[in-house]
């Protein structure tokens, strides 16, 4: 299963694993793959924190960082506040969420909660921020998840020989991504949870392996599965870059509520929706009644730019949790959800996967001598 680029980088098995969980990271690393921990929700101080604790339990196996730095945002190259984004956003989109909220019997906050002020977490300086403390550890790869990073983010991991990668979900993206230098691509089909674009996997991935010629590609969008694997590695990638299957490994199950946990193991693949109710931006999710509002209701004043969107619901995500509102908690995952129906540790995915991939192989390899 050893790819030139699984060589290159040290791993034992092509399989990236983006995941919010530091553990799940390190399970995946210590059983050939690579975990990339995701820091979008992570402060710069959070982030040394769980990177530490990394260090000191990953037994010297390979990982990395997954940010997000997005090519446009309102504010980019501006210097704005947080309380100037905050007045971009109407009356009508606060009018719409906490009616949205009442509707649904989701109450305040206590006064004695608190509450997550980092609202700015879409934008090129808090990726910078957390490249920054990132390369103060030994990790092999940074990513991102929307877009080219910029230059400079490029210089710093390379002039730490650290790798980039950066997703996409066209052609004319992955040529972007080459142009500027990154070392990997992550070809991510619209079966994809989070940020995705409208091209299937098995229509993507081969465009864009022919289009990047020698540079590594990864494939993405609804993988968790050997047989999946060795699609991937048929269709000219060199690995595949998976999320949504590490949502309801054991290890995962602290980061998330346990309703949106009950949520996902219950859902089938036609449970997710492509909706710009997360972030103003397309991003495969759970459908609830959240998104079915944003995308249906009459009365809905529209989505909002990055990262307006966020800041617009981030109180009500937390009052949601808080209330433990079925209806409206969600999570974004990927069309894969339907194959995620038990809670496993993260080595046995991990080692089904491996298991199958062989034996799909070794069914191939007796094809081709009969």
């Amino acid at each position: 299963m050893r790819t030139e680029l699984a060589r290159s980088m040290g791993l034992d098995v092509p399989l990236f694993a983006f995941a919010r969980s530091k553990e799940v990271v390190v399970e995946v690393s210590r059983a050939g793959g690579m975990g990339v921990l995701g820091a979008i929700a992570h402060s710069a101080d959070e982030l040394e924190a769980d990177l530490c604790w990394i260090d000191a339990h990953i037994d010297g196996k390979p990982y990395g960082v997954d940010t997000v730095m997005p090519n446009s945002y309102k504010g980019r190259g501006e210097q704005v506040t947080k309380e100037d984004l905050l007045g971009f956003i109407t009356p009508a989109h606060h009018k719409f969420v906490d009616d949205l909220l009442e509707a649904h019997g989701v109450g305040p906050l206590p006064e004695e909660y608190k509450r997550h002020e980092d609202l700015l977490g879409w934008s090129v300086e808090k990726g910078m921020a957390h490249i920054e403390v990132a390369l103060r550890h030994p990790i092999s790869l940074i990513a991102n998840a929307l877009g080219t990073p910029p230059p400079e983010a490029i210089e710093q991991a390379h002039a730490h020989g650290v790798k980039v990668a950066a997703l996409c979900g066209k052609k004319k993206q992955a040529l972007a991504h080459k142009n500027a230098g990154l070392d990997l691509i992550i070809a991510q089909g619209w079966e994809a949870g989070g940020h995705t674009g409208d091209i299937a996997g098995m229509v993507l991935c081969p465009d864009i392996v022919d289009a990047v010629g020698d540079t590594p590609v990864l494939m993405a969008g609804g993988i968790g599965s050997g047989r999946q694997m060795a699609a991937a590695l048929c269709l000219g990638a060199q690995g595949v870059w998976t999320g949504s299957i590490w949502l309801t490994t054991v290890e995962h199950e602290a980061y998330h509520h346990a309703i949106a946990v009950e949520k996902l193991l219950e859902a089938g693949s036609g449970d997710t929706v492509r909706s710009r109710a997360l972030s103003g931006k397309p991003a495969r999710q759970l459908r609830t009644a959240w998104t079915e509002a944003w995308d249906k209701d009459p009365n809905c004043p529209g989505t909002l730019p990055i990262p307006l969107q966020w800041m617009v619901q981030a109180e009500a995500i937390e009052r949601i949790a808080l209330h433990n509102n079925r209806a409206l908690m969600g999570s974004p995952v990927g069309q894969i959800v339907g194959r995620m129906n038990t809670l496993k540790p993260t080595a046995q995915v991990v080692s089904e996967m491996v298991e199958e991939y062989r034996a799909v192989m070794d069914r191939l390899q007796g094809w081709g001598t009969t």
